[in-house]
């Protein structure tokens, strides 16, 4: 990704801030002041979600970004989507807090093994994970995120052959309940890989009652364990019209606060990682944004996401078939 760099330092803008200025005002100020919106992710911390003005998973997100009118877009997420809201958005300016923010899943698929592993596959349509890069997105020909996957492969014919990529325990997953045979790459998402089954289970014994709910990210052993595998939006919806009182939730532990929020009276509990002094179920990299770093941000309109404009049309085609399809299915 591309950056407009000055005074940028460590990847992010730093710089002090005064301990008279309350900061939760002046973002708001900041935000008046120069028809800016603040998109957040689901993985965000609580504080980050709740001076947001949307907060959501990718497809939502796109679909914010896709008709926003605002001027300045400030994403409180990971490069691969503050790039997306570049694509939909390139006449408005769009920051990300800290450069740093990247994310394993699209790192787990660069570009240029990718496109000759496309070569190899001359007769399949290519289905991506919005979890990558702009320039992954110019070898795709439909995007798609955990909340609308499934209904894209289901949208085409049963014949067609499709490469999946980067998540290979997604992919494997709608295989599974598909009955397709994707050619799937072989890419995951730290976080989601790291959930422990037998700490799962364990967990199990001492709420018994509790339901297991994963993201399909996820290894298969704990899909089979769980009671219901659904998208992080889905996961979310999923909490507030089941009737059960407990959860252990396998999937990054943002998601507990909006969880938390609407439904006050639940109890949920994240799923332990493998190593249980690593912290593996928070992603390291959406939690690089804080309050300060977006406030810096907005200040100084820094660090910009820059793309070249033929990076920007050819991407954008994918990102426009997923959200076609999206909305003729509702979604």
């Amino acid at each position: 990704m591309n950056v407009k760099n000055i005074n940028i330092k460590k990847g992010y803008v730093d710089s002090d801030i005064d301990k008279n200025i309350d900061v939760l005002k002046e973002i708001e100020h900041l935000k008046k002041e120069k028809n800016a919106i603040i998109l957040a992710h689901y993985y965000q911390t609580g504080d980050i979600q709740d001076i947001a003005d949307f907060v959501g998973d990718s497809l939502a997100l796109s679909q914010e970004a896709a008709k926003t009118k605002a001027k300045i877009i400030v994403f409180a997420g990971v490069h691969f989507m503050a790039e997306t809201a570049k694509i939909l958005t390139p006449k408005s300016k769009v920051l990300i807090p800290d450069l740093n923010a990247g994310c394993s899943l699209a790192d787990s698929c660069p570009f240029d093994e990718f496109e000759k592993f496309v070569k190899q596959h001359p007769d399949h349509i290519v289905i991506s994970y919005v979890n990558t890069t702009a320039k992954i997105k110019t070898l795709t020909d439909i995007c798609c995120t955990s909340t609308n996957a499934l209904q894209i492969v289901n949208s085409l014919p049963q014949e067609q052959k499709i490469i999946f990529a980067p998540d290979r325990n997604l992919g494997n997953y709608i295989n599974r309940i598909t009955g397709r045979n994707m050619v799937v790459w072989n890419g995951a998402c730290h976080v989601h890989e790291e959930f422990s089954v037998e700490g799962i289970l364990n967990l199990k014994k001492e709420y018994p009652g509790a339901k297991v709910i994963s993201h399909p990210e996820c290894q298969k052993p704990v899909q089979l364990i769980s009671d219901y595998i659904g998208s992080t939006a889905a996961l979310l919806k999923y909490t507030s019209t089941d009737n059960s009182k407990e959860y252990i939730v396998a999937t990054e532990s943002g998601i507990l606060h909006q969880m938390k929020k609407n439904n006050p009276e639940k109890l949920f509990i994240v799923a332990p990682p493998k190593d249980s002094t690593c912290g593996c179920n928070d992603c390291n990299f959406m939690k690089k944004i804080t309050i300060k770093k977006i406030y810096n941000t907005l200040k100084f309109e820094q660090p910009e996401v820059i793309l070249d404009n033929e990076i920007l049309v050819k991407a954008k085609k994918s990102i426009d078939n997923m959200l076609e399809i999206s909305r003729k299915l509702n979604l």
